[in-house]
């Protein structure tokens, strides 16, 4: 790639024009690259592709034919920069990973910042089925992915009714002495106590893998030709075991709306555009089973009614396809409303599938019913959407409105989604574990990646105030006033404590000795006998008491942001207290150092193994004589 090129463009419409951007645009070659949209104070705007730089940059600058949304960000653009690349290709990767690196405002960015559950087939000698997330490990066999985790755990149950696969941890397996519930209510064939063979049981982890792969209904007929032999030579019971079995399969195929022998494996994609928001909804088949849609409401869209919808469909759809199949396996079959948007994203996407990829616009039969239900579930989640966004906008500016918050446009949605609240919340039980919560909420919705927790030490047991007091200095304690006016940097508009006046006056001195604010903190003070919807809003800038009532909206987004902090409180509080109780408790028996504790929770997978292990299985570890097995075992039980 070749040096990028720099210089001041200013927009055609209103903007202040440091030099006259016809030299600027007269100066770009006819060459494949990407440019950059930078607005004022350096902010970037857009990054774009393009297989022609001078003809492309030259296309914002028209005096007409601009979209609304387009004109509002070239409106906004006070310098281009520009890379020269040697392919559309190569632009098109450069693209993605400026718009990565540096979150420009007008580009479509999708947010899926969680991993897709896969169903792993474990490389045991006696094989598990379970969820998983990750990177890939060797010896094992993984099926999806699966668009949610419920997904997974539907056809975790479904291994269990047809084929009684495990789903212990081999912790667990390692350490039974009789079966489990799950081999009681007919869902595990208990190899753990060798009531099945290897071989038997190797037999169904084959079978069930030729389901997962689509191989159903070849699998039915082997099994119904097997209960027929079964049944003929008098073995009644292991019939009935065939018998159930091919009735379970039969079941789930039967609730399959979108059953396909033919496309073991494919991914459906269908758009919407509405209300000024866009949705992307995936459908996912694997093994012939349709496993659920996932709906994706990208950033950046923002549509009016004047814009393109065409051309801010094919937009979606690129944005979509380079950032959802970099990360993620690619199925032979896509079935989609769109051809693929160009010959880069063509060549991008077949070599991230490693193998023959199949593209269809216009399916018959069963994909043309994947594509029409897909295209229902983008419509559904786009409005289910647009009425909670409302919903949320009706609160925040409830909010603002309650508060007094000043806000440059109080009535625009772009200024209601830049208000930031932080809530705060401290957990513990009886002065163990103290953590404390913030949480955060902003574009008119909570942000879980921004949400911190903090371990509180070196305070008495048990007060609240001295673990407030050190969570907020060390999240404000870098706080700072910018250069350009003096407005608070990283600093919320809105600080959100759950608690009363004591712990609203802690908060005032800490942001007075940090040279803050503390007319944006705001106490919630739970109502007699804690129901919710009678709380008061204590200030800590001398303002009087405010009960809202419980029809209030600002209220209702109050106690939703406040019940957030408390729930994040209390688990990240009680995995602490877990984890130190678990810990201790081998730690107080003699004997019991660092290395012995680690080589038993590597040998038995934690705390749960460890307590189900026997005094022959605690001898068994490097270290441990029969005697401290023995005294393990006791302090334990």
């Amino acid at each position: 790639m070749q040096p990028a090129a720099q210089a001041a463009a200013s927009a055609p419409a209103g903007a202040a024009r440091d030099f006259d951007p016809a030299a600027y645009l007269k100066s770009l070659p006819h060459l494949p690259g990407i440019y950059r949209m930078i607005g004022a104070g350096g902010e970037l705007l857009y990054v774009g592709k393009a297989t022609d730089l001078k003809r492309r940059v030259s296309s914002y600058f028209r005096h007409s034919g601009l979209g609304p949304r387009i004109a509002r960000m070239v409106a906004q653009v006070r310098s281009i920069e520009t890379s020269i690349t040697r392919s559309e290709a190569e632009a098109l990767l450069l693209e993605n990973n400026l718009i990565k690196t540096g979150h420009p405002r007008y580009n479509i960015v999708f947010r899926d910042d969680k991993s897709y559950p896969f169903l792993k087939i474990s490389g045991h000698a006696l094989p598990r089925i379970s969820s998983y997330r990750g990177a890939p490990e060797r010896g094992n066999q993984y099926f999806g992915p699966y668009p949610s985790g419920w997904a997974v755990r539907e056809t975790v149950q479904l291994i269990e009714r047809a084929f009684q696969l495990r789903t212990c941890a081999d912790s667990v397996f390692a350490n039974r002495s009789r079966p489990c519930l799950l081999h009681q209510i007919g869902r595990c064939s208990a190899p753990c106590v060798s009531l099945i063979g290897a071989k038997e049981y190797s037999r169904d982890v084959a079978s069930a893998v030729r389901f997962l792969r689509g191989g159903h209904l070849e699998l039915m007929r082997e099994i119904e030709a097997d209960m027929h032999a079964a049944s003929a030579e008098l073995r009644f019971e292991e019939a009935a075991k065939l018998r159930d079995r091919l009735s379970a399969i039969a079941k789930v195929m039967h609730q399959q709306t979108m059953e396909a022998a033919g496309d073991p494996e494919a991914d459906i994609i269908a758009l919407a555009v509405e209300g000024g928001r866009a949705c992307v909804n995936l459908a996912m088949v694997r093994g012939g089973r349709h496993l659920g849609d996932k709906a994706f409401f990208p950033a950046g869209a923002w549509l009016d009614g004047e814009d393109d919808k065409a051309a801010v469909h094919g937009e979606l759809l690129e944005a979509f396809l380079l950032q959802h199949y970099e990360a993620n396996p690619l199925p032979p079959l896509i079935v989609a409303e769109l051809a693929p948007p160009g010959e880069a994203i063509v060549q991008f996407l077949q070599e991230r599938a490693g193998h023959a990829l199949q593209w269809v616009t216009e399916p018959q039969g069963t994909r043309r019913r994947w594509l029409e239900l897909a295209r229902d579930n983008a419509a559904g989640a786009l409005a289910r959407a647009l009425a909670e966004e409302g919903s949320q906008q009706t609160r925040t500016r409830a909010l603002v409105e309650i508060l007094g918050i000043e806000l440059d446009d109080a009535d625009g949605a772009e200024a209601l989604a830049g208000l930031r609240l932080e809530c705060f919340d401290v957990s513990h039980t009886a002065g163990e574990a103290t953590q404390a919560s913030c949480v955060v909420y902003q574009n008119n919705e909570l942000q879980p990646r921004r949400y911190r927790r903090f371990n509180i030490a070196g305070i008495t047991p048990g007060d609240d105030y001295a673990a407030l007091r050190q969570t907020l200095q060390r999240r404000y304690r870098d706080a700072h006033e910018a250069a350009d006016g003096g407005a608070l940097a990283g600093v919320p508009d809105v600080v959100l404590i759950d608690g009363g006046v004591g712990q609203v006056s802690v908060a005032r001195e800490v942001f007075e000795g940090l040279g803050l604010d503390p007319a944006r903190i705001v106490g919630v003070a739970k109502g007699p006998e804690r129901r919710v919807g009678l709380e008061t809003l204590i200030f800590a800038d001398g303002r009087e008491s405010l009960a809202l009532g419980r029809d209030s909206a600002a209220l209702m987004l109050i106690a939703q942001i406040r019940d957030e902090a408390h729930r994040f409180a209390i688990t990240g509080m009680r995995a602490r207290r877990a984890k130190t109780r678990n810990t201790s408790r081998l730690e107080d028996i003699d004997g019991v150092g660092p290395r012995r504790r680690q080589r038993l929770f590597a040998r038995f997978g934690g705390m749960r193994g460890i307590m189900a292990a026997g005094v022959e299985d605690l001898a068994a570890v490097e270290g441990i004589s029969l005697s401290l097995a023995q005294e393990i075992y006791r302090r334990l039980h």
